[in-house]
């Protein structure tokens, strides 16, 4: 019996098949039969649709529940505008996952649930140790659409630096470096992420790492394919709605065309904010905010800590350029100038120079 099919156009596939050869859609588990009549009327006549609006309230308490009999509910992560995050066990194998469920609203959206199986079939393409990748697109009988991650142990950079405050050198160079080296894996792929930010960084302890934790790029919801197709660049000309505003290139805030060096650009702003605890642009709101962007006028790095290395402002301040053309040209070319940009490296200070 056929137990995959594709939630665009329903075309019912055999495992081990993993996309439609239709539409090239990322295929989904089908949910088991029972419970549904053909039509989309569950047994008893109940309305799936009713029943998913019912139940939005109740997704965001699932501890302790089975999701689609594969996943034990262990505790909430996080919420956010379109999705519940749970830390869960697959029952079959035990290990720990991280199971992110869109909410029933967005499930009736066919731009959200774009947005989910893209980020689904973007995320199943990468494989690189300071990327997070996503093994399982599901389905539940009752039409909720779900990812399954793998679980790691750790805090987001966000939570790191409210809890200690501005990095030093010698451990902040090292993490941005890992974070180089993930996105410049997407890159090559022709993937952008598009919302870099700390949120978006896991630090995952890690003996064998020179400081400790490894740098984990998180959530690529946002990214976008370079040669994407017709439906995808129209879904994600919004940027300005779907990104995040502090981070956004300027090519980002206007609505052109991007490449790599977006992502350059916010983590620019990313490694500014790690080592002094504040962003690079300033203003009474965030449409001045905003505008100093457009215009190219961030502080200097050595302005707000005067402590650090004059090659790392440079970097930063060549790295947050209005012209993307004026900004490093890969991640690979960035990873090797945050890595020159100390006087005796980095292995240097981690090692009383």
């Amino acid at each position: 019996m056929s137990n995959r099919r594709c939630p665009r156009c329903q075309t019912t596939y055999d495992a081990p098949a993993r996309f439609c050869v239709k539409d090239g859609s990322l295929l989904v588990e089908s949910a088991p039969e029972s419970g549904r009549r053909t039509g989309g009327q569950a047994d008893g006549g109940e309305d799936p649709s009713a029943r998913l609006a019912d139940r939005a309230t109740a997704l965001g308490s699932l501890t302790g529940q089975i999701l689609d009999q594969r996943y034990q509910i262990n505790r909430k992560l996080g919420e956010g505008g379109m999705s519940y995050v749970y830390e869960a066990q697959e029952i079959e194998s035990g290990r720990s996952v991280a199971v992110k469920i869109l909410i029933p609203r967005l499930s009736r959206d066919p731009a959200s649930v774009e947005r989910l199986r893209r980020e689904a079939t973007i995320a199943t393409r990468l494989n690189h140790p300071n990327v997070c990748p996503i093994l399982r697109l599901g389905e539940t009988p009752d039409r909720l659409l779900y990812l399954v991650m793998p679980y790691l142990e750790g805090e987001p950079l966000s939570e790191h630096e409210t809890r200690r405050g501005p990095f030093p050198v010698a451990e902040g160079i090292p993490l941005l470096v890992q974070v180089c080296h993930g996105l410049g894996h997407a890159h090559e792929l022709q993937i952008i992420h598009r919302d870099l930010k700390p949120e978006n960084v896991m630090l995952v302890p890690d003996p064998e790492a020179p400081t400790g934790f490894r740098a984990v790029v998180m959530d690529f919801g946002l990214a976008k394919e370079r040669r994407a197709g017709p439906d995808v660049v129209k879904l994600t000309a919004t940027g300005i709605v779907l990104g995040t505003p502090e981070f956004m290139s300027p090519e980002q805030i206007r609505g052109k065309p991007l490449d790599g060096r977006s992502d350059v650009y916010a983590l620019a702003i990313l490694a500014f904010e790690l080592f002094t605890g504040q962003l690079p642009f300033t203003g009474k709101n965030a449409q001045e905010t905003m505008i100093a962007r457009l215009r190219g006028a961030p502080l200097p790095l050595r302005a707000v800590r005067g402590d650090l290395p004059a090659k790392l402002e440079a970097v930063i301040a060549r790295s947050l350029s209005v012209n993307p053309a004026e900004r490093y040209a890969s991640m690979a070319d960035l990873a090797h100038a945050f890595e020159a940009s100390t006087s005796t490296g980095v292995l240097g200070r981690l090692f009383g120079r």
